[in-house]
């Protein structure tokens, strides 16, 4: 019998730490052909989304997929992620999560979808992170800053699982 990850328990895990703090969970999501999830909201083949009880309707988080309906621009979408694409698991209010090593797509390079490949473009308010850095850098960068010890005196929240 093949192992189960620990990632699916490590996501359920932080998502109900930050809903006990009352803080709003936030996945940053690799989007590829197995992601579904409103194409005009991706940037740099990511999206960034809020998974709270207050943005979402039906969500389940199992082993291999996170599953919900939520609202983009008054719009309900049925919202379908592997798990294996989520790159990060944060509370919006302080940062503090966990980042997950970037897997290769199954497919290639290809595979990862970006704005560029949609007529749509959705404006830098769909993402949390500065413009023009995918979720990944962002995550990474912050992990970074974790293990250097955070540097002028912050202290680091997310930490790279392997």
């Amino acid at each position: 019998m093949q192992e189960i990850s620990t990632k699916p328990y490590l996501l359920r895990a932080l998502y109900e730490w930050c809903t006990d703090n009352g803080f709003t969970p936030h996945i940053a999501v690799r989007v590829d052909n197995s992601t579904r999830v409103p194409r005009q909201f991706v940037r740099d083949g990511e999206i960034v989304l809020n998974i709270s009880f207050e943005a979402t309707s039906q969500l389940q988080m199992g082993n291999e997929m996170i599953e919900f309906h939520a609202r983009f621009s008054g719009k309900s979408h049925k919202i379908e992620v592997p798990v294996s694409n989520v790159l990060a698991i944060y509370a919006r209010e302080n940062g503090q999560g966990m980042a997950f090593p970037v897997e290769s797509p199954a497919g290639g390079a290809d595979d990862v979808l970006s704005s560029e490949d949609h007529e749509e473009a959705a404006p830098h308010e769909a993402r949390d992170e500065p413009a023009g850095e995918p979720a990944a850098q962002a995550a990474t960068r912050q992990a970074d800053k974790d293990e250097d010890g955070g540097g002028k005196g912050s202290k680091g929240h997310l930490k790279i699982v392997k």
